[in-house]
C-alpha cells in the first residue's frame, strides 16, 4: 500500500466555562479545592470534525467518512475506535500551541495487522508543515515512500527521519501543498516520553524547518482503511501521570541522559558509503553501531572507533562531537542503528 494519508482541516474552538451553579456553589461553601479535575467535563464522545478544549486539554477530531469515534475523557485521556467504513481519520488530545515541550503518555493501542499510527502530531505555519513523531505503527511504516534524511536517537531509540510532499491536499488551511516531517521510531512502543526538541533539533539539522507560527500538537492515533481502537493518556512533563501515578511503560530518560547521535547522508559510491554522526548533550559519549548484515566498516574519521563489523563503538578523540565512517555495503545499503549515552 503506498499511502499518503489526508489531513484534518481546522475547525471551530470550544471555549470553557464556569456555569453559573458552579458560581453559585462555590460562594455557598466559600471554600475552593484545586485539584487536576477542578474543572471536570463529562466524557464526550465525537463522530463529526471538531475542535476546541476538554479537561484543560486541546483536541482535534477529524475523518473524511466512516464510522470512527473519539471519546474525551478525564483529563488528557482519551479512547477511540473505526472500521473499515472510515477511509482516513485522525484525532487526540494536547496543546493548542504547539512547542519544545517534553511530552509524556501511556495507554493501549490497538493497530492489528491495519495501516494506523500513534504519534505526536501537529502543524506550523510560514511555512506550512505538518509533522508526525510516530511512536508506534500497525502494517504499514510510514518511512516507505518518504526520503530519508537521517536519523535521531532519544529517549531511549532510534527514530528515522523522513520528508514527504503533500500536492493540493488538505491542510489546517484548506487545500495546500506542504512538506510533511517525519520521526518514525524503530523499535514501537505504546507509552513513554518524547523530549520534543531533540526532533525539532534533529530536522534542522536534516535542512527541515519547522515554521515560524505554531498550531495544535496533539497526541493522535490515525487510521486509514483500516480498523483498530486506542486509549492514550497525555501529560506534559516526564515521568508519571501527575493524576494518576506511574504507568506502564518507560517514561523516564534512558541511561544515555540527553546524549544524542544524529546520522546523515554523505558521499556513496558502487561499493560503500559514508554517514556523517552528530553527537549532542554532552562531550564525554558513547555511540553504538549496529552494522547490518555484510557491512563492515572501511574508515573512520574525528572519533575513535572499535570494531569493523556487528556493533561498532565510538568514542571523542579530542576532535568534536562530529565523526564520520565509511561502510562497505557487500549489497546492503540499510543504516546502521544508533545509540547514544554518556562515557
Amino acid at each position: 500500500m503506498n499511502h499518503t494519508s489526508t489531513r484534518p482541516r481546522r475547525g471551530s474552538r470550544l471555549r470553557l466555562l464556569l456555569g453559573a451553579a458552579c458560581a453559585a456553589a462555590l460562594a455557598v461553601t466559600g471554600t475552593f479545592i484545586a485539584s487536576p479535575n477542578a474543572y471536570a467535563e463529562a466524557d464526550r464522545t465525537l463522530t463529526s470534525n471538531l475542535t476546541g478544549t476538554h479537561n484543560g486539554y486541546y483536541f482535534s477530531f477529524w475523518k473524511d467518512s466512516g464510522n470512527a469515534s473519539m471519546t474525551l475523557r478525564a483529563d488528557g485521556r482519551y479512547s477511540s475506535s473505526w472500521d473499515r467504513s472510515t477511509n482516513n481519520w485522525v484525532g487526540g488530545k494536547g496543546w493548542a500551541t504547539g512547542t519544545r515541550r517534553t511530552v509524556s503518555y501511556s495507554g493501549n493501542y490497538n493497530p492489528g495487522n491495519n495501516n494506523t499510527y500513534l504519534a505526536l502530531y501537529g502543524w506550523t505555519r510560514n511555512p506550512l508543515i505538518e509533522y508526525y513523531v510516530v511512536e508506534n505503527f500497525g502494517s504499514y511504516n510510514p518511512s516507505s515512500g518518504a526520503t530519508r534524511l537521517g536519523t535521531v536517537t532519544t529517549d531511549g531509540g532510534t527514530y528515522d527521519i523522513l520528508r514527504s510532499l503533500r500536492v493540493n491536499a488538505p491542510s489546517i488551511d484548506g487545500n495546500q501543498t506542504f512538506y510533511q516531517y517525519w520521526s518514525v521510531r524503530q523499535n514501537k512502543r505504546s507509552s513513554g516520553t518524547i523530549t520534543v526538541a531533540n526532533h525539532f533539533d534533529a530536522w534542522a539539522r536534516a535542512g527541515l524547518n519547522l515554521g515560524t507560527n505554531h498550531s495544535y500538537q496533539i497526541m493522535a492515533t490515525e487510521g486509514y482503511q483500516s480498523s483498530g481502537s486506542s486509549d492514550v493518556t497525555v501529560w506534559e512533563g516526564g515521568g508519571s501521570n501527575p493524576t494518576t501515578g506511574p504507568t506502564s511503560g518507560p517514561t523516564t530518560p534512558p541511561a544515555g541522559g540527553n546524549c544524542t547521535a544524529v546520522l546523515s547522508p554523505a558521499e556513496q559510491w558502487g561499493d560503500r558509503f559514508n554517514l556523517n554522526v552528530a553527537v549532542s548533550g554532552t562531550n564525554n559519549w558513547v555511540v553504538t553501531l549496529g552494522l547490518g548484515g555484510g557491512q563492515s566498516i572501511q574508515n573512520s574519521w574525528n572519533a575513535s572507533v572499535s570494531g569493523t563489523t556487528g556493533t561498532v563503538t565510538a568514542r571523542p578523540n579530542g576532535n568534536g562531537n562530529n565523526f564520520g565512517i565509511t561502510i562497505m555495503a557487500n549489497g546492503n545499503w540499510n543504516w546502521p542503528t544508533v545509540t547514544c549515552r554518556t562515557g
